[in-house]
């Protein structure tokens, strides 16, 4: 549907154009580049007004050349200045000339109407278009069609863009583009909010990210933060005690959110409409999908997307980019380390010069060629960027096994032992592990956070733990690169009747590490999840598991292209709780752990089998080449 936007309309949000003209910035960037502002509220279908900032270079007025358009929706407010942007992560895009689009979304900041997280693409279902239905997907149809018309000098080609939630909602945007929308890159996007994004991992509720970042979002229409009372947030968390007090103490029913995720345990229709797979049917425009190995926020909506779009893409438009960053990594900085692991190159400029500016280049100004093959990951461990013609490389990769033995050992030989072979540790709730190395400060903390690097953190405070068990290798004598997808498959049993199992595949550094001794007995956790056991037969319905019963669970590890190199170790950590990060089980089933009591909670005897009739192993991908 294109939409109709009537004469009187068009001269009326001119003269608004005109009128802001007065807020017209003066930046200049060390280059001499300039960017006027126009700001300007955009009609919707509906009459809501959207809060539009439009950056057009200074001088330029469309007789000479006529610009791209790169827009980005965003919930995190629209930026009064080019300063950080374009100097920081556009700065390669402003180099070559674009007009720049930044829109506060429906409901936050100074736009209109009424914010609903994540609000699930209602238009789709609909065999008629109706104007009071609207979504993402209406809201940058509308956009585009506002700006294309309205935009002296513009090409007629919008690129869309985004990090994180601006990623989802640059991904929504393609679900049904409008015809001006020739190239869109979701970056960092949440695809499946149940599944493994920011509020639940495996049906697993991820509690301190959920809580701060229901708050910060839906307390007002800007950022707002929780005041914790407590440095250490582990402290106060468990101080807490069972969910059902959020509301009672603290909420009080007002952030709907928070009661979407009390009244929404299970996979419902609630989350699966959310859920982007399901309309990922076609690819209807070039896809630039990136994502980062140690996200902490978004790592398995990029690759799922991808992955996806994938089954319809016959014309090969469906790009992935991953590289060793953390959420949005790739958007600042040089890139050249993360928390102590060090890449020896500058990661994260290399991207935005060499992928993600030629590519843009190639799809709304016809120069050049796109700069990617279909994937380019950077391969850690070897601190390397290897390219495919896709994702995973299946023809350079075989599967193999890596199996628990008896003594902490763990080989690519499988068990030989019969009989009730296990590994066995207690879960107490009262006592949970903690996610990272404490304190633990608030996630987006004024004073600073551990939040953004705790996926890189050495999990050797974890290592000892009694309620932690390890295996590894020996010293490996050959390199070991695993390259795609990872999966635990566990033998395991509770002495309760639910339970959280959580694996991390980790590299365990020689301990005299010449490169930098420092890094001696470094852990690296390289791939990781866990799995809510209610949840091992399918989301829809939970089930209690039967104590004391060996019961397979298998947990996606997700993706990773990393080389254990020669002298390190290859690691497996298990364990029940990670606190805070992961709310705690009760380990008691209960139809919705948001409402469990206290006497729910029980300490439980836990054990991971690795006989011959109960292998628990991890399913790797090794390059062969």
């Amino acid at each position: 549907m294109k939409k109709k936007i009537t004469k009187t309309l068009v001269i009326a949000m001119l003269l608004m154009m005109i009128a802001t003209g007065a807020g017209r910035e003066l930046f200049a960037s060390q280059e001499g580049a300039r960017f006027n502002l126009n700001a300007v509220m955009i009609p919707m279908r509906d009459g809501i007004r959207l809060n539009t900032h439009i950056f057009v270079p200074a001088g330029f007025d469309g007789k000479k050349e006529s610009l791209p358009i790169i827009l980005e929706r965003t919930p995190y407010q629209a930026p009064a200045t080019a300063r950080n942007w374009s100097e920081g992560k556009y700065k390669s895009l402003a180099a070559d000339g674009y007009i720049f689009v930044i829109q506060d979304i429906r409901g936050r900041y100074k736009s209109e109407g009424r914010f609903v997280m994540q609000r699930a693409p209602e238009s789709l279902r609909r065999d008629k278009p109706d104007p009071q239905v609207v979504d993402e997907v209406t809201d940058a149809w509308d956009t585009i069609e506002w700006l294309t018309s309205n935009i002296p000098g513009n090409n007629g080609r919008v690129g869309i863009i985004g990090i994180s939630y601006p990623g989802w909602t640059a991904a929504m945007a393609t679900l049904k583009p409008h015809p001006a929308l020739k190239a869109a890159s979701p970056q960092a996007s949440p695809a499946d909010m149940f599944i493994g994004d920011d509020f639940h991992h495996n049906g697993a509720f991820r509690l301190s990210y959920g809580f701060e970042y229901a708050t910060m979002m839906e307390t007002s229409k800007e950022s707002y933060r929780f005041t914790f009372d407590r440095y250490d947030t582990f402290d106060w968390y468990l101080a807490l005690g069972s969910l059902n007090n959020v509301n009672r103490h603290y909420l009080h029913g007002k952030i709907p959110t928070w009661n979407d995720f009390v009244e929404h345990p299970n996979y419902d229709a609630f989350w699966q409409t959310q859920a982007m797979a399901g309309y990922l049917q076609q690819v209807n425009i070039p896809m630039l999908n990136v994502a980062g190995w140690w996200d902490q926020e978004d790592f398995y909506g990029p690759l799922k997307i991808y992955e996806a779009l994938e089954k319809h893409d016959t014309r090969r438009i469906n790009y992935l980019v991953a590289g060793p960053w953390n959420h949005g990594g790739w958007a600042r900085g040089e890139g050249s380390s993360l928390g102590r692991i060090a890449f020896d190159s500058p990661t994260a400029r290399h991207y935005r010069e060499q992928i993600e500016a030629p590519w843009f280049a190639f799809w709304l100004k016809d120069r050049g060629r796109p700069g990617i093959t279909e994937a380019i990951t950077f391969r850690t461990g070897a601190n390397e960027w290897r390219s495919d013609d896709q994702w995973p490389p299946v023809a350079s990769s075989r599967k193999r096994q890596l199996y628990l033995h008896a003594n902490g050992r763990i080989s690519f030989d499988p068990p030989t032992e019969s009989g009730s072979a296990f590994d066995s540790y207690i879960s107490d709730p009262a006592n949970p592990v903690p996610y990272r190395a404490r304190p633990i400060e608030p996630t987006y903390s004024p004073r600073g956070s551990g939040w953004s690097t705790w996926l890189v953190e050495d999990q050797r405070f974890a290592n000892r733990r009694p309620d932690v068990l390890s295996w590894q290798t020996e010293p490996l004598t050959e390199e070991v690169t695993i390259q795609g997808e990872a999966i635990a498959h566990l033998f395991a049993s509770t002495s309760g009747t639910d339970s959280d199992w959580i694996v991390k595949l980790i590299d365990v550094y020689p301990e005299e590490y010449d490169k930098d001794p420092k890094m001696g007995g470094f852990q690296l956790m390289v791939a990781n999840d866990v799995m809510r056991g209610r949840f091992r037969r399918g989301f829809i319905k939970p089930e209690p598991m039967v104590p004391n019963r060996p019961t397979a669970i298998d947990i996606d590890l997700h993706h990773l292209n990393h080389r254990f190199g020669r002298g390190h170790r290859i690691m497996v950590q298990v364990q029940s709780t990670w606190f805070p990060v992961i709310d705690r089980n009760p380990q008691r089933f209960v139809p919705n752990i948001f409402k469990a009591v206290e006497s729910d909670f029980i300490r439980t005897t836990q054990r991971i089998h690795r006989s011959k009739s109960a292998p628990s192993h991890i399913e790797v991908s090794v390059a062969i080449r």
